[in-house]
Formats: C-alpha cells, sequence, structure tokens
C-alpha cells in the first residue's frame, strides 16, 4: 500500500487566524438567567463563525483533517445553553455542509471528564451526557454518524475492561457509531485498549508516543508499534479511515509533555490515512513536518532538540538524518539553513 498521510490540524493555531472564545461558569453564573442566554447566544454565534473560518483555513492549507475544539459551545449540556443549539440550526446545518463540500474531516476528542469505566453511575451518567452534547453537535453539523466524524476518548479507570465496553455498546447511536478508544501514559495499554475496542465493537486510535511514554520504549520502530498500528487499523471498519496520533517528547524522547513540532515519526505511519498532529506549535509542526518527513529528514529515530525564537520560527538539529545540519520552520515553510 501507499499512501500519502494526511495530517491533521488539532483544534487552534498558533496564528490568530483560528482561535475560540469560552466563559467560565463564575463569569456565567454573575448574571440573570435572561443574560446567560444572551451572553451565550453572543458566544455560540462568534465560535460557530471562527469554525467556519477555521474550515477556510484548512483549505487554503490543504489540510483534509481538523479536530474541532469540544469547546465550541460551552455549557450546551446546561438548560442555558442547550436550547440555543436549536436556534442555530440552520446557521450549523451551513458551516457543517461547508466543512462537507471541503472534504475537509471533522473530528472530536471529548475532554478527560468523560470516564466511562468509572465505579460511579454518577460520573457515567454525566460522561454520557456530555457526549450526548457533543453527539447532537455533530448531527446538527451534518456530520455522519460514523467513525469518519470520529469521537475519540481515553479508557478512563483502569482495569475496568468489561464494564468499559458494557457501558459503550449501550451508547445510543448517534454517539456509539462515532466513539473510538484512544491509549493513553497511565491507565490503559495499547493491548487493553484494543482489547476494550474490540469487546465494544469500535475502533481504536493508537497514540504511538503514549506508547512509548508508557512501555519505556526508546525507538518509534520499536516492533510494538507496528504491531499495534496494523492492529488498531483492524478494528475500523474502513482501513483507509484510519486514524491515529503523533507527538513528541518536550525534552527527551518518552517525556509525555509535548514538544513544539515533531522531529520523530513511525515507520509504521507512513501507512496510515490520517494523522492528528499534537505538537504545540500546530500549523508550523504541520508545514515542518509535510517537508521533512518525505526527504528522510524525520524518521523513527531522528528526535531532536527544537528551538523556536520569538517569531515563532522553528529549527532543528537533525544529527540522526542529516549529519547536523539544520532546518528552520520560517513564516509556515521550511527552508534549509
Amino acid at each position: 500500500m501507499s499512501i500519502t498521510p494526511q495530517l491533521g490540524l488539532v483544534c487552534i493555531t498558533v496564528s490568530d487566524d483560528v482561535r475560540y472564545r469560552t466563559v467560565t461558569r463564575k463569569r456565567l453564573l454573575q448574571f440573570s438567567r435572561e443574560e446567560q442566554r444572551d451572553k451565550l447566544r453572543e458566544l455560540y454565534a462568534d465560535n460557530l463563525s471562527r469554525f467556519n473560518r477555521a474550515i477556510d483555513f484548512c483549505n487554503e492549507r490543504g489540510i483534509k483533517l481538523y479536530r474541532l475544539t469540544s469547546a465550541l459551545f460551552p455549557f450546551a449540556d446546561d438548560e442555558a445553553g442547550a436550547p440555543l443549539l436549536d436556534e442555530m440550526a440552520d446557521q450549523m446545518r451551513f458551516v457543517g455542509e461547508r466543512a462537507i463540500a471541503s472534504n475537509l474531516r471533522v473530528v472530536l476528542h471529548p475532554d478527560q471528564f468523560c470516564v466511562l469505566s468509572s465505579d460511579s453511575p454518577h460520573v457515567i451518567a454525566n460522561s454520557i451526557k456530555i457526549l450526548e452534547t457533543h453527539a447532537r453537535i455533530f448531527d446538527l453539523l451534518q456530520q455522519p454518524r460514523s467513525q469518519w466524524a470520529t469521537m475519540n476518548i481515553h479508557g478512563g479507570k483502569g482495569d475496568r475492561t468489561e464494564r468499559l465496553a458494557s457501558v459503550i455498546r449501550d451508547l445510543p447511536d448517534n454517539i456509539r457509531l462515532r466513539l473510538a478508544l484512544e491509549n493513553d501514559e497511565h491507565a490503559y495499554s495499547s493491548e487493553q485498549i484494543l482489547d476494550a475496542a474490540t469487546r465494544a465493537g469500535v475502533p481504536f486510535v493508537f497514540d504511538a508516543h503514549h506508547h512509548v511514554c508508557r512501555e519505556c520504549q526508546s525507538s518509534y520502530n520499536h516492533p510494538s508499534i507496528f504491531e499495534m498500528t496494523a492492529a488498531a487499523r483492524a478494528t475500523w471498519a474502513q482501513s483507509d479511515w484510519q486514524l491515529v496520533h503523533i507527538s513528541n517528547g518536550r525534552e527527551y524522547f518518552n517525556d509525555a509533555r509535548h514538544n513544539d513540532v515533531i522531529t520523530a515519526m513511525p515507520d509504521a505511519y507512513r501507512e496510515v490515512p490520517w494523522i492528528e498532529v499534537e505538537a504545540k506549535k500546530k500549523e508550523i509542526a504541520i508545514d515542518f513536518l509535510r517537508r521533512e518527513w518525505p526527504r528522510g529528514r524525520v524518521t523513527a529515530d531522528s528526535f531532536g532538540q527544537i528551538f523556536c525564537d520569538i517569531e515563532m520560527n522553528a529549527s532543528v538539529i537533525n544529527t540522526e538524518a542529516d549529519g547536523g545540519s539544520a532546518s528552520k520552520v520560517e513564516s509556515g515553510m521550511a527552508v534549509e539553513v
């Protein structure tokens, strides 16, 4: 199989092109119920227009994968915000259909409060409520009820595989048909999440960096990376929909903190169609990777120190790949220095 992986933008940009607004609960509660609705109505409309601009940004950059922020409509799962979504149905349809017409795949990563494996029925119920809101937003945005419009979560409380799978199997279709599970470096290993995903009948979003952090591995070409990438692919209803994540450690290879850009990539990912780039420099990281990965300067073992100046130009000394020469990301384009 020979493919060109699509590299995805995660939520916002380093520049001001794609940013979203929010409001805290403390701030919102300072106002009457009617005022809360008015403020949320204005915020929702503004954030929807910002998502519309995010579609333009991705189109201009040739980006075909975009992770929508899970905070697009704050308090949409609350009585203050929920009714406003119906008011905006026409506008949401318009923006969502623009994404579809642009062939932009839109996915979502709900926050850490979604814990479907909790010992507490209250926590599980609240987690399902959060997921119902996200699914409702995707429905209003006309996103398909399928693995294409992935909503991926972590396993949550460890050693609860059967409970996790059981809760997922009973979810409403608009959640379950979009849901995926991702490994992490703490509670659920890749093998454990693969097991849970298989039992639940949902896909496995493999994160190679979580994997090397948890397993204390020193290379993205460890045999288990190839094994888990292939095993995860088999969980997708369509193999060309497989989605994975990549990040690099900030100060050392298996540092769980994310680096500014990506300087090392698993060879196994060359056969993956969709990759979310979880790097702090966002679009700059995508531009850097687009140039350097095909040229062989970014490899499974080319992890290097990244330096970013005040203008957010990134330089990397890539000793493994090119004998110590430097590459620099400048205004979104990688140039030799």
